[in-house]
């Protein structure tokens, strides 16, 4: 019998859905919000409410935020999304690509460090192969998801059931690959069905910050640099072709220009490349590993590399050196500055760089110190200084060393050598001491939205909890099919997988295990099914973000609404049901 309070529980909690599903508030504030309803109602404690915050799940998340930026920024994801992804002709091999071996690794690792080592590479992947990243956001959770119900070790979940069944039951424990059973089946049937519907269930588009069309143009020089890994590969091996809004216009060889270019033309050494693109496709153009700037200022600058950025200026008509050329201005020694690029009008101005006559109104791309911004924002000269957002050099010296503290965290976790928050707050320490990344950028990446969501989820979990609302409403269902195994099996999957929609997995796994332990036993029949079943259904999160970490993980870089997780996750969590309710009595019999 349901009490005041739980209902009151599941009246926020369901309210909670329906503004996610049917609204565009942000979901941090909806599910803060039902948090404070329940606190003000005295349902929960001040330090109930509290708990996600402290939650070992949500920290993990929020520290391996540092290591996913540390990696980008030594050039790890974008050897990862050249390298390992490849170059997929359409979205539909780019989902197959990026599935299968996520759902291999996330077998044997901890699909968390895998979802967040690979989000930023598939962000950076999406957009040298004109990808939308919603279409591959959703499927690289999903496929670490199901990939974990494949092996014992493949999620806590399973290691928590397992170790409940052999405390009431010793002798009917699971072995390291029994699960692959089930596991593998529904594995393939979720690639297979994503990339089969996401055409029509998955929303196509990139973020927020590529919906809006760059007007700057610009030419930009860059150069060869002698025994690098560019020299000697052609143009589309080494990825000049895949830069969007950026296109190769001239080689200059020897003092000979090819107008012409063939995506085999292979690079040499010193070869001086001119492309003509948007700013934001400088940035990338800029983070090649084995080009360099070819204005040969740059390179006097008394900034160190590392703290450089680029920043946008537009001249005013107070600027002193208006018509001048821009070999002549001495810009380096006026403003710390070197000029890399100039738009006029938004279109690019062609010719040699030194050449170009200033007018008041031009738009220059400057390479420069990080703190040219905040100095020359009202200086009289500019009419607007504006600094691109992560423009600084990529540190690829740093590259092998993030990838082996990397390598390190993953490892220590898959041998059971450190619990995944010791292993991320380690490799995230390490980040910072050997200098992949700067404390000041380790503060800033974080998502604190998505952080305040698990936190929000956890506290709204353990109300249902603590008010005997879960226990009641698994009751009742398991109930209705008494008296048939199969059907009391699929009562079980579908009270877990309702339950691992609003709540942990974990904690629906641990609500539920008890009941299907009493049911097993009302009917004379055997447990492990049951169990199976089980840890199947709590890892079937597929319908709502707050389901599971890492559907949160993609939930901002995929730029998702909570809609889009409920028309792709409820045919997914179906068809994973029908399947694992129909494989398991064939493997492990009544």
């Amino acid at each position: 019998m349901l009490t005041i309070d739980a209902w009151i529980t599941l009246t926020v909690i369901v309210g909670c859905l329906l503004a996610l599903v049917f609204s565009r508030r942000p979901a941090d504030m909806v599910l803060c919000g039902g948090v404070v309803i329940l606190l003000l109602l005295d349902i929960l404690t001040p330090k109930e409410a509290l708990a996600g915050m402290s939650n070992e799940g949500m920290i993990t998340v929020g520290v391996l935020f540092v290591v996913a930026q540390a990696l980008s920024e030594t050039g790890v994801v974008s050897w990862i999304s050249n390298n390992l992804l490849g170059r997929p002709k359409s979205p539909h091999s780019a989902q197959l690509r990026l599935m299968a071996p996520v759902a291999l690794f996330s077998s044997i690792l901890n699909n968390t460090p895998v979802v967040a080592m690979l989000i930023p590479a598939v962000r950076d992947w999406a957009k040298r192969n004109k990808l939308s990243a919603s279409q591959l956001m959703i499927p690289l959770s999903y496929a670490a998801i199901v990939g974990g119900t494949c092996t014992l070790v493949g999620t806590s979940t399973n290691l928590v059931v397992n170790g409940m069944l052999l405390q009431y039951l010793p002798d009917q424990g699971l072995g390291m690959f029994d699960l692959a059973w089930v596991g593998i089946p529904c594995a393939l049937m979720v690639i297979v069905f994503v990339v089969l519907f996401s055409r029509w269930l998955l929303p196509s588009h990139s973020g927020t910050e590529e919906r809006f069309e760059d007007t700057r143009q610009y030419i930009v020089e860059m150069k060869v640099e002698p025994g690098s890994a560019v020299a000697g590969q052609t143009i589309e091996e080494a990825g000049l072709r895949q830069l969007p809004g950026m296109f190769l216009v001239e080689i200059v060889r020897d003092q000979q220009v090819m107008t012409v270019v063939s995506p085999n033309e292979r690079l040499r050494d010193n070869d001086q490349l001119v492309f003509a693109g948007d700013v934001r496709s400088v940035v990338d153009l800029k983070n090649i590993h084995g080009l360099k700037l070819a204005e040969k200022q740059v390179f006097k600058l008394a900034a160190g590399s590392l703290n450089r950025c680029l920043v946008e200026v537009v001249i005013s008509h107070n600027f002193p050196q208006i018509g001048r050329r821009v070999r002549e201005m001495r810009f380096r020694n006026h403003y710390g500055a070197v000029v890399i690029a100039v738009s006029r009008n938004g279109k690019q101005i062609k010719g040699k760089l030194g050449d170009i006559e200033l007018e008041a109104g031009d738009t220059l791309l400057l390479e420069t110190h990080e703190d040219f911004v905040r100095n020359q924002r009202y200086s009289k000269d500019f009419l607007l200084v504006s600094a691109i957002e992560n423009s600084r050099p990529v540190r690829h010296e740093h590259r092998l060393r993030a990838s082996l503290i990397m390598l390190g965290m993953v490892l220590s976790v898959a041998f059971g050598w450190l619990s995944m928050l010791k292993a991320a707050f380690l490799a995230a320490g390490l980040m910072v001491i050997t200098r992949c990344i700067r404390i000041s950028d380790a503060r800033r990446c974080v998502d604190w939205q998505v952080l305040l969501v698990i936190a929000a989820s956890i506290a709204l979990g353990s109300a249902l909890e603590k008010t005997g609302a879960a226990s009641v409403i698994a009751d009742g269902v398991v109930s209705i099919a008494a008296g048939s195994p199969m059907a009391t099996l699929a009562a079980i999957f579908v009270v877990t997988a309702l339950f691992s929609a609003v709540i942990s997995n974990l904690a629906a796994a641990v609500i539920v295990f008890p009941i299907a332990l009493a049911a097993s036993q009302q009917l004379g029949v055997n447990m492990l099914p049951f169990a199976v079943t089980l840890m199947m259904a709590a890892s079937a999160s597929f319908a709502t973000p707050i389901g599971y970490q890492t559907n949160l993980m993609v939930y901002g870089p995929g730029n998702y609404r909570f809609s889009d997780f409920f028309k792709m996750g409820v045919p997914l969590t179906l068809l994973v049901g029908v399947a694992t309710v129909l494989i398991v009595p064939q493997v492990w019999s009544f």
